[in-house]
């Protein structure tokens, strides 16, 4: 479905879209927020930078506007295709942002991204930031973890219950960090239906609660007091790194504006580098 398309099924019937809220917190303990987010009805994302003193809310901000810009210009392709072009932009970006300053060097991002076309979704997922679904009371945890203990407990080397305390839990393996040779991203087809509840959050919520906490508060009926829930939890744990939560509910209705709203470091320009570069036609030359 192009996006002309996707105009026209707009005329003719009710579409999928999200329909939710998002926080983002700089916690108890850290002096910045590295952690970014976008919310619209078509497309949501966490990412989480790394890299502390090499710019990780560079990374994060810059991944965040980069990957919904061209979410946001291709709506109405088979959503698959739109992470995978979000990630290719993304990557870009952080890769233009290290040439542009070799302090930089180091620094990176995940990436978790929900994408809607109308009438599918698609994950697209690279780092330890996390998608749930939650239908008829169940949690499901939906992206895998791109861990050093992820890997372990792949490899039967540790049991799951063991991975939240074990000392390299937050070794990430996969990020966008600017590498054309890296490890790509996972991209998976969601079996979203009307009435699910979509959870994206970073590891500022999942290093502090348990995932029995985390589902029967994101069960709190409304999708915006279950953000803020989920974060005040993550504060009441200790709150040590930022913490992003996006709720979203799976609706249908005519189609909206597709715009969305900017969290964390995205809501600072300045941790962009180069916008320009993240619209189509952009070059790393363009003003």
């Amino acid at each position: 479905m192009t996006t002309a398309a996707f105009n026209r099924s707009a005329e003719r019937k009710s579409m999928l879209r999200f329909a939710g809220h998002g926080v983002s917190d700089v916690g108890l303990v850290r002096p910045g927020n590295e952690d970014a987010g976008y919310v619209g009805p078509y497309v949501a994302l966490v990412a989480d930078g790394v890299g502390g003193a090499a710019a990780g809310e560079v990374a994060a901000a810059t991944t965040a506007y980069a990957a919904s810009e061209v979410a946001l210009a291709r709506l109405g392709d088979p959503p698959e295709d739109v992470v995978l072009a979000a990630w290719e932009a993304a990557r870009a970006g952080v890769q233009l942002a290290v040439q542009r300053d070799l302090e930089r060097l180091g620094m990176a991002t995940t990436l978790t991204m929900l994408v809607c076309d109308g009438d599918r979704v698609a994950l697209g997922h690279v780092g330890d930031s996390r998608a749930y679904l939650l239908r008829s009371g169940v949690l499901e945890r939906i992206s895998t973890d791109h861990t050093y203990v992820q890997r372990l407990v792949e490899r039967g080397q540790l049991a799951p219950e063991a991975a939240g305390r074990h000392p390299w839990r937050n070794m990430v393996l996969r990020s966008v960090d600017g590498d054309p040779a890296g490890p790509g991203l996972d991209v998976t087809p969601v079996d979203a239906r009307p009435g699910d509840r979509l959870l994206l959050c970073s590891d500022g919520l999942t290093d502090l609660v348990p995932e029995e906490v985390v589902g029967a508060l994101l069960a709190t009926p409304a999708a915006d007091a279950a953000a803020e829930a989920l974060v005040a939890a993550a504060l009441a744990a200790g709150g040590r790194d930022n913490v992003t939560c996006i709720v979203l509910d799976l609706e249908t209705g005519p189609r909206v504006p597709a715009a969305g709203a900017p969290l964390g470091a995205l809501v600072e320009p300045g941790n962009v580098v180069d916008p320009a570069t993240a619209r189509p036609g952009g070059s790393p030359d363009a003003g």
